[in-house]
């Protein structure tokens, strides 16, 4: 196929396209749509906040048989038994586990809170007096 076969093809699809837009709003009762995604401040805080409390749950609880496995491991090498580097290994890729875990909770704590305190400021940014547009929705229906 040619560039300007091609392109004459592209371009008579985007005209038709361009001719199925709707320039008006739907009839009263009409749209279907579903609404705009609405977040509140509070839902943002309450996820970070719990993914604050599980990762410091995770940091303590899954923490807590590192030391006896790590021993174990150790004096079963120090035994002469094959099985202490499995439990080594088991020790290690636990620990790997744990830290990407708890890594991950700390990421969705942190972007959470910033993104709460980016709404804030943007709120502020556009003008604290301004109608929002769930709002706004409700004055068009």
């Amino acid at each position: 196929m040619t560039f300007e076969k091609e392109w004459a093809e592209l371009r008579s699809a985007a005209a038709e396209r361009r001719a199925m837009q709707v320039n008006s709003a739907p009839a009263e009762g009409g749209g279907g749509g579903a609404p705009d995604l609405v977040v509140n401040r509070d839902d943002l805080g309450a996820v970070g906040n719990d993914a604050y409390e599980l990762r410091t749950r995770l940091s303590k609880d899954g923490d807590h048989a590192r030391p006896a496995t790590f021993d174990a491991a150790i004096a079963l090498t120090n035994g002469n038994f094959t099985s202490g580097s499995a439990v080594l290994k088991v020790h290690d890729r636990w620990q790997t586990q744990l830290k990407t875990l708890l890594d991950s909770c700390a990421h969705i704590s942190n972007h959470l809170d910033y993104t709460k305190a980016q709404h804030a400021k943007d709120d502020v940014k556009i003008g604290g007096d301004l109608v929002p547009v769930s709002k706004l929705s409700e004055y068009l229906k």
